[in-house]
Parts: C-alpha cells; structure tokens; sequence
C-alpha cells in the first residue's frame, strides 16, 4: 500500500515505514502529525485517485528530527569590474517517519 500526498508545495510517494525530508513543519521533535491532503491512494489492485484530494484519506507520521538541506550557492560576477558577489543558502527541513496510511470512505 502506498499513498501520495502533498506537503509544502510538493507530492510525495510514501509507504508505510518511510523517512523522507519536507518542507520545515512547525512543531516539535516526537510530536504525531496527521496529513489529510491525500491526493491517491494504493492498495494491491485498488487505486483511489483524489479531485484534488480523495475523501477521509489521511497519512500519519511522526517527526524525527529538523534539519538543513546542503547549502546552495550562487556567483554573480561582472567582468571588465571585477566585481563578485557569492550567496549561499540552506533550506530547514523536517525529517517525517510515516506510521500509517488510512483509505478513508474514498474507497
């Protein structure tokens, strides 16, 4: 079984027992957190597909931890001048541990 949801502006695969990292999510390490928009849902040779979102599907984790992302950089330069200008940037993140995928009344 596995669900597909959105978190952050971006679509997730996930199965039961993953980790992944997404956008950071306000709330404390250990804390149980319950995601409802559920865009479909799999299970062996039943598909459930969401218009947008399929109804009382919910995907539950468990937040392990909060992060940073590797840094990105960025160089702008001007020649003829010289001149230089290097930026740097790390995205926070928030480590998810997925505990349970319900179907809902979707189905």
């Amino acid at each position: 079984m596995y669900a597909i949801f959105r978190a952050g502006g971006k679509q997730y695969r996930v199965q039961q027992g993953d980790s992944l990292n997404v956008a950071l999510i306000d709330a404390e390490a250990g804390a149980e957190l319950t995601i409802d928009d559920v865009l479909m849902i799999e299970d062996g040779d039943d598909v459930s597909i969401g218009a947008p979102t399929v109804e009382g599907a919910t995907v539950t984790a468990v937040i392990e931890e909060h992060n940073r992302a590797k840094k990105v950089t960025s160089l702008k330069y001007k020649n003829k001048t010289r001149q230089r200008t290097l930026h740097g940037h790390r995205q926070q993140q928030t480590r998810i541990r997925i505990t349970g995928i319900e179907a809902g009344s979707g189905r």
